[in-house]
């Protein structure tokens, strides 16, 4: 597409967009600037996608950018917000992957004018079997859509929910990995309790776990369909399904999204409490005020 990208964070989310972005050729590497505050994953990215870098001056980087991308923690949002006030232009689509940050906080610091879309990506992004959901505010197009659509298809799936969705959306399937490798340990623990060897039970499990989601993908059956296949009268499926309810798997994966969501709407009002810019007035330079940004974490 021949685009022009700022990718401010190269982090795990940051590097995996910008190895997407690279291998499906939306933009060249020499069109592609990096920033970070570590000196390590900038030089990472510069020898892995022979891309620019320009360590910590974000206003350099997103001068004349068809995409900015910001893949920092949701604690730092704030600081880069600052950094880019006045420097971003209204045609310039910016794309965020903070967890919990809302779209407002984005447009009080910026503008409102400025194509806008929040995105919720999982760690799978890396292996690019990620998925990631997005929604934009009201400046955004159709075309400017497909562009994001190409970004984060190139790294899973993608699908565009409402902004109000996002926060269910961090808990499922942001966090959702974590709760899958909590599953894959405890079923390896499992087979080596049982007499198999560390790797026989983790080669099992890793295949087992990929070969269900495989089959849910791809025969677009309900799970309890699948289930109900595997379960025969009397078997040793059926005996184990009864101790995984007796013990409360079901409630227990429920309550965790739950929880997880409602955690991703506690940092969203955080951090607008935080930080709340005094409103910019044309021809004015820009003032704000900003409370202290709290110690950066990217765990969800």
């Amino acid at each position: 597409m021949g685009l022009k990208i700022a990718v401010i964070g190269a982090g795990n989310i940051g590097g995996a967009m910008l190895g997407g972005i690279i291998k499906s050729r939306l933009a060249e590497p020499s069109d592609v600037v990096v920033t970070d505050a570590s000196e390590d994953r900038l030089r990472e990215a510069e020898e892995k996608w022979k891309v620019r870098t320009m360590g910590t001056d974000n206003r350099k980087a997103v001068a004349g950018r068809d995409v900015v991308i910001l893949a920092v923690k949701p604690q730092i949002v704030p600081v880069v917000l600052t950094d880019l006030r006045g420097a971003l232009r209204e045609k310039q689509i910016v794309i965020t992957v903070a967890a919990g940050v809302p779209i407002s906080l984005y447009e009080s610091a910026l503008t409102s004018r400025i194509p806008l879309f929040r995105a919720m990506p999982n760690i799978p992004v890396v292996v690019e079997e990620g998925a990631t959901a997005v929604a934009g505010n009201h400046a955004t197009t159709p075309e400017q859509r497909k562009v994001v659509q190409k970004i984060f298809g190139a790294l899973g799936c993608v699908v565009f929910v409402e902004e109000s969705q996002l926060d269910a959306v961090t808990g499922l399937s942001g966090s959702g990995p974590a709760y899958i490798y909590m599953v894959i340990e405890a079923l390896i623990d499992g087979g080596k309790k049982m007499g198999l060897s560390q790797e026989v039970a983790t080669r099992l499990t890793e295949q087992t776990v990929l070969g269900a989601a495989k089959l849910v993908r791809d025969t677009k059956l309900h799970p309890a369909i699948l289930r109900d296949e595997v379960v025969t009268p009397g078997g040793t499926t059926i005996v184990a399904m009864h101790e995984l309810e007796r013990h409360g798997l079901r409630a227990m994966l429920i309550s965790a999204v739950e929880t997880a969501t409602a955690r991703s709407k506690e940092i969203g009002a955080q951090l607008v409490a935080r930080y709340t810019p005094v409103p910019v007035k044309r021809g004015s330079p820009a003032k704000r005020t900003r409370k202290k940004a709290s110690g950066p974490s990217r765990k969800k």
